[in-house]
């Protein structure tokens, strides 16, 4: 079993990551507190590993009882309206403020659990079990929660750290292969706005992951938790560098919310947002050509979008960028690439003809 520590001070939290976890319910248990827990789930993932963590919460002396609430499966039902189940479910079993909601899914479970933690009874504990390979390396790691708003992704939410991340490697052998590969995109993020050396091991594992080598699972998802815990203990709440693993998403966001949330899977709309970012970084001048193809000879190589969805128009891109997170007094801020491989800028201060010139190719008049 790896350990990676997310570096908060008096609410630093583990990431454990291994195989058969799930198994080892002592791991779960010491971050428990109380006596009640909630396990957060979906209709994907509940038939699977809702029994086998139930039991790893209530398999000690601690004398632990786990309530579930299951929740239906996908992006389109990230909003509050599916959100208040989870509410219902810890106030029709009296569950107080000592209670650990645990999220066991992937990422939409994770920020939806989180967020009801967040909000009940002005906040209880919580535990994410990732079961997604998108969860495991981004969503389940620094305390972003939240739900979709018809206008744009992740709109409504806060900051709200969990106690710990307990990663099961072995659960990620059930997950279909698309799943698979939108995962890799954000593993693919962390090569290219930081670290160098796993783009290149990228390069060299690629079908290892594929093929849902445990080993090669593991050293990926070791290495990504290690990349985004740093940048979180530097910047909890998005100040300045935290932003940076936002590389590709703003793009992204704006196919998710324009063709409907769940019709592309989140890591593919940041894989073609991640050509997009790269192709107006060479636009500017700020990488060399060679960084670019090797970004869209990766995300091929995944099975990932390497373009936007047919249909998009640029006036789609421009409507909804304009309400992204990351704008500020009006002005849209994007992260792109500069500089050798593993190095990336957030920034307002760019030339729009690059950013119209990217749009020119990527979507439709």
């Amino acid at each position: 079993m790896e350990t990676v520590e997310v570096d908060l001070g008096d609410r630093t939290y583990p990431i454990y990551i291994g195989r058969g976890l799930l198994d080892k319910g002592e791991l779960l248990r010491r971050h428990v507190p109380g006596k009640r827990a909630l396990i957060v789930t979906n209709t994907t993932v509940g038939p699977l590993y809702l029994d086998r963590c139930r039991a790893a919460l209530e398999g000690g002396i601690e004398g632990i009882k786990a309530e579930a609430v299951v929740l239906p499966d996908g992006e389109q039902y990230k909003s509050t309206e599916v959100l208040m189940q989870v509410w219902d479910k810890a106030l029709e079993a009296r569950m107080d403020r000592n209670t650990t909601f645990v999220a066991l899914g992937g990422g939409v479970i994770g920020d939806m659990c989180g967020f009801a933690a967040a909000a009940y009874q002005r906040g209880v504990h919580f535990i994410q079990v990732p079961t997604t390979v998108m969860s495991t390396v981004d969503s389940s790691v620094g305390g972003k929660t939240g739900v979709n708003h018809p206008a744009g992704k992740n709109m409504i939410g806060a900051f709200y750290q969990p106690r710990c991340v307990l990663i099961d490697v072995d659960t990620l052998e059930t997950l279909p292969d698309r799943e698979l590969a939108s995962g890799i995109s954000e593993i693919i993020k962390y090569g290219l706005i930081r670290d160098p050396d796993l783009f290149v091991w990228l390069e060299a594992n690629m079908e290892r992951l594929l093929q849902r080598d445990p080993e090669a699972l593991t050293y990926a998802i070791q290495r990504s938790c290690v990349n985004k815990a740093l940048v979180v203990a530097a910047d909890e709440r998005e100040g300045g560098v935290r932003a940076t693993l936002n590389l590709g998403h703003t793009f992204g966001h704006a196919m998710e919310t324009s063709q409907g949330y769940g019709v592309w899977l989140h890591g593919e709309a940041v894989a073609a947002g991640t050509v997009m970012a790269a192709d107006m970084s060479y636009r500017l001048g700020w990488i060399e050509k060679d960084v670019l193809d090797r970004t869209v000879r990766l995300l091929e190589r995944a099975k990932l979008p390497i373009a936007a969805p047919a249909g998009m128009t640029k006036e789609d891109f421009k409507s909804i960028m304009a309400v992204d997170k990351k704008v500020q007094d009006g002005k849209l801020r994007l992260i792109l690439l500069k500089g050798p491989l593993g190095s990336c800028v957030v920034t307002g201060d760019f030339d729009p003809a690059a950013l119209e010139a990217t749009l020119d190719v990527f979507a439709q008049a």
